[in-house]
Formats: structure tokens, sequence, C-alpha cells
């Protein structure tokens, strides 16, 4: 989760990264596991003076019990999407919120509900789902996810290389037991 307090900084992030792709020559769009390493070095270089904070929630899903989330992607991602924004530190109230848009029309609508029914009132203003290609933050949000996901393998060359260029705007990783 990418969190701007301030709306004029999200649309100045938003056009640096779109800077950034054409400087980087990336078509359509940032997804942190097609990109290059060189792309990857640009891109949070990039956005390195920009002002938001990451919160994440990193699962294991060997670790899940429950069967309903271990056999239903959709129980699943609703799960976890709640379990992040619940666990906020604060950090939402009256939150514009906007969401991958990848999911058929009816799964969206099941997952706004699901959050408005579940999270306390007044937390969301709004929720929203963004095609990743049209949406810059939401291509940011993949970049950060990515990188965190990436510094959890222990196989990979210089796996949390691209999670210390965002480690100032780390404010939480949480580690779902």
């Amino acid at each position: 989760m990418v969190i701007f307090r301030d709306l004029d900084e999200a649309e100045r992030t938003s056009q640096v990264i779109a800077q950034a792709r054409e400087r980087l020559r990336v078509r359509p769009e940032f997804k942190f596991n097609k990109c290059a390493n060189v792309v990857r070095d640009g891109f949070f270089e990039a956005v390195r003076t920009c002002r938001f904070t990451i919160r994440a929630l990193v699962v294991d899903k060997a670790l899940i019990y429950s069967e309903g989330l271990r056999d239903d992607k959709g129980r699943f991602y609703n799960y976890f999407v709640r379990m992040l924004l619940e666990h906020d530190n604060g950090a939402l109230q009256g939150a514009r919120v906007r969401i991958d848009g990848s999911g058929d029309r009816e799964f969206k609508q099941e997952l706004e509900r699901y959050l408005r029914r579940q999270l306390e009132a007044g937390k969301l203003s709004s929720v929203k789902f963004a095609e990743s290609h049209r949406n810059n933050l939401i291509q940011l949000a993949d970049m950060a996810a990515g990188a965190i996901f990436r510094s959890y393998r222990d196989d990979r060359k210089e796996a949390g290389r691209w999670r210390a260029m965002l480690a100032s705007k780390i404010e939480d990783v949480w580690e779902f037991r």
C-alpha cells in the first residue's frame, strides 16, 4: 500500500513516473517482474524525492490454515486487502483508495462491499479500481510490492537491492503469521 498524505504530491509523483517511463523507454507500464535491473534502478531513483510512505503485508501462503482462504482466490484477496487497510497505523481516515483493476465487475463490486462492511466507518471515502497501464500510482504500488517480495527470495541475486532503495519510504512490513 502506497500512501500519499497530499493529493498534489500524488499528482507530482505520477508526473515523475511518466517522465521516468519516457526517459527509460518503458512501454506500456512499469511492472517489477517484467523490468530489467537498470529500469528498476531508474524507477526507484526517480521516485526517491517523492513524498509517500509504504505499508506492506507479506503472506506466506504455505502458512495459511483456513481452507476457505487457501482454496478461494477471491476470499484470500479480499481478506488480505482488508487486513492491510485495517492495520494502517491510523493512516487512513476518509481515504480515497485505488486498487489495481484486474478482475471482473462482480469481483470488484464484492470487494468494495466487503471492505465497506468490514472496515470502521469513515476510514474510506471512496474505493475505485484503476487499470495499471493507465495509472502511474498503481504502477508505483506494483514496483514497491515487487521490491519487497523480492527481498524475501534467498534464491535471487541482490534480493534486497530494490527494497533498500525504498527503505526511507517503508513505514511497516507486516509478516502475517
